[in-house]
């Protein structure tokens, strides 16, 4: 079974530089990776992808920046949500929210390791909460 999920760019950064290759996160990138799970994005999203991934303090190869943004673009669904209103912790992160809320109706997931940046919903969840999702459909 497919699932839909916006992957927060705290998510793909651990999964770059973890040395655990069967960490959540990991299992998470595979996933999407592998199209088990379809990847929801914004234009935002990619330029934040884009920006993070980039910092010097991450260390990663340009190459493997590519392949991730290119695969989320390539198998991935453009989202274009409409304002939820919500006033989050950090407000960057809003857009990952109102992606997610916005295809609620394809039972999306928002992928995240803050969750304490986002309301408390039960489709926002850990990468750990997503890889049981996953081995349960």
């Amino acid at each position: 079974m497919k699932l839909c999920a916006v992957i927060d760019t705290n998510v793909l950064i651990s999964a770059l530089i973890t040395k655990n290759q069967n960490s959540a996160t990991v299992k998470v990138m595979r996933a999407v990776l592998d199209g088990t799970i379809i990847p929801l994005f914004h234009k935002d999203i990619i330029a934040e992808y884009e920006e993070v991934l980039h910092r010097t303090k991450f260390n990663l190869q340009e190459n493997t920046i590519q392949l991730i943004i290119d695969a989320i673009k390539q198998y991935g669904v453009e989202v274009f949500p409409q304002p939820s209103g919500e006033i989050l912790i950090d407000m960057d992160d809003l857009i990952f929210y109102e992606v997610a809320l916005e295809k609620q109706d394809s039972d999306a997931y928002l992928v995240t390791g803050n969750l304490k940046h986002y309301p408390v919903r039960d489709y926002i969840v850990t990468p750990a909460e997503m890889i049981e999702i996953i081995n349960s459909n």
